[in-house]
């Protein structure tokens, strides 16, 4: 059996702690690339997603108003605003967060501050 790394030890740890607290919460799944950051919003429950922002979208902009590079913490926070407003507008307002293998820290906190801003609660 091969060993797993780091970041696939700190997913396994992080959905393990998840499912135990989740219930029947949809979770705020979040993925960091070095060009973009993404969030969804899923019902395992169901096995559907119901609301997702990245900042490929077409319609994020930076701060400049030019296309949003999603290497950047006001683009993360654009991302997290997006989606909590999508998450409400579909009826969902208590989620748990999923940083999958990445740290809290940077982007991926400053997406999870935003939707707390934006209502969600978790």
């Amino acid at each position: 059996m091969a060993r797993l790394t780091l970041f696939q030890r700190r997913r396994q740890r992080v959905r393990t702690a998840l499912r135990q607290r989740a219930g029947t919460r949809p979770r705020l799944s979040v993925h960091r690339s070095g060009k973009h950051i993404y969030a969804q919003v899923i019902d395992d429950a169901a096995g559907r997603t119901v609301a997702s922002a990245s900042t490929i979208d077409k319609d994020v902009k930076g701060q400049d108003g030019a296309k949003a590079s999603g290497a950047n913490v006001s683009s993360a926070q654009d991302v997290g605003r997006r989606v909590a407003e999508r998450a409400r507008a579909a009826g969902v307002t208590q989620v748990v967060f999923d940083r999958g293998g990445f740290l809290f820290h940077g982007r991926v906190k400053a997406l999870a501050d935003a939707a707390r801003e934006g209502g969600l609660e978790f």
